[in-house]
């Protein structure tokens, strides 16, 4: 039998007990959007952490839009699955990347409403996701917050395959998962029994609620 959560904000809940260390210390919360935010804002809540987006995008191969063959950050960085760049025309997987590099340009002028990033250096950088397939969206956004010197970088998720979670605990500090199944389901949402899209509101609403 392999561990379900009600939904993003029992996953949420699960996550926040088992980063309970975390509480009252010197911590930022980063959601990736749009799901992780939901995560994010409870364990904010729960930790009583100030809360924070790292946009990293998606860029599936040609036809098969959700097997994710690269990753590209607000900043234009990417980074490619092994064998993709083989597989995959330059000039379309330039275009998908600037698609997608505005698209997270956007993101953060919608979600945040001009509000400027909040300081992280010397302090835990808790990043949350809402699930982990192949994981490059995250490890992108691990990259991204790198940069920014925290002191620490933890990852929490609810759930991540074996050998995704391998090549993360070589990026981070600590790696907070509440299942890692030997037989990965193919699917996030497949570990929800209700795993809707967010909307751009329900994000705004989210991130207005964590900044109060």
């Amino acid at each position: 039998m392999y561990m379900r959560f009600k939904d993003r904000v029992d996953a949420g809940k699960k996550l926040s007990e088992a980063l309970r260390s975390y509480k009252d210390q010197d911590v930022v919360v980063f959601a990736l959007p749009r799901g992780g935010v939901v995560l994010g804002f409870e364990i904010a809540r729960s930790l009583h952490a100030p809360m924070d987006l790292v946009i990293s995008r998606k860029i599936g191969y040609p036809g098969n839009e959700e097997c994710a063959a690269c990753a590209v950050a607000e900043d234009g960085h990417m980074i490619c699955d092994r064998g993709a760049l083989s597989m995959i025309d330059p000039e379309w997987l330039k275009a998908q990347a600037e698609k997608e590099r505005q698209e997270a340009k956007r993101r953060r002028e919608v979600y945040l409403q001009g509000r400027e990033p909040l300081p992280v250096e010397g302090k835990t950088a808790i990043i949350v996701d809402d699930g982990v397939a192949t994981g490059l969206t995250l490890m992108l956004a691990i990259e991204e917050l790198k940069h920014r010197n925290p002191k620490r970088i933890v990852v929490a998720v609810p759930v991540v395959p074996p050998e995704s979670a391998e090549k993360i605990r070589d990026e981070v500090d600590e790696l907070v998962a509440v299942d890692i199944p030997d037989f990965y389901l193919g699917a996030v949402g497949a570990y929800y029994d209700k795993f809707p899209q967010l909307t751009d509101d329900e994000v705004i609403r989210l991130m207005e609620m964590a900044s109060v």
